[in-house]
């Protein structure tokens, strides 16, 4: 009976360990455009509070900027400025919503969001959660999501994201 106990008590931790993160990091970020192959690089600072704050300052190209503010999305994304209510513009919430569960560690709700499936794989002191899409993506939703954690902190160091229109965002956290 102990041994079932401190298993359980184990992963009980481990879960924990993976869900609410808080990020104050730099980042790098890699968009690929799969029709025309065209790739763009861009770099900047992102911090999240673990619920419904986020803020993603870049510093390549200086002055773009992606906020999540509650239910507000705000942004500055190659000159193109919007300011967007999630709540009543619907493909922006769903992509607020999977961003935040993504980065907070509830990727059980993205992949039920998204009409996707999990699984889960650790090596080399990483653990990797793969989000797929079971048969239609949502309008707005991603094909595809790929969450790396160090298994030995929790940290979010790497998260991928397609989406259903061809593109593929690689974020990389320091």
């Amino acid at each position: 009976m102990k041994r079932i106990t401190l298993i359980i008590i184990a992963l009980l931790f481990s879960v924990t360990t993976f869900a609410q993160q808080s990020l104050d990091t730099d980042f790098t970020q890699t968009k690929l455009m799969k029709v025309s192959g065209k790739t763009t690089d861009k770099a900047g600072h992102i911090t999240f509070d673990g619920n419904d704050q986020l803020s993603m300052t870049y510093t390549e190209p200086e002055g773009d900027y992606f906020i999540i503010d509650g239910n507000m999305v705000k942004m500055n994304m190659d000159g193109k400025k919007a300011e967007l209510d999630a709540d009543k513009v619907k493909i922006v919430g769903l992509q607020r919503s999977t961003l935040l569960n993504c980065l907070s560690g509830n990727w059980e709700q993205a992949a039920a969001d998204n009409n996707a499936e999990t699984d889960i794989t650790e090596a080399d002191g990483l653990k990797t959660i793969s989000i797929v899409a079971k048969g239609k993506v949502p309008r707005g939703g991603y094909k595809a999501v790929e969450l790396t954690y160090r298994l030995s902190d929790g940290v979010l160091t790497k998260m991928v994201l397609e989406e259903a229109i061809g593109i593929l965002n690689t974020y990389e956290l320091k």
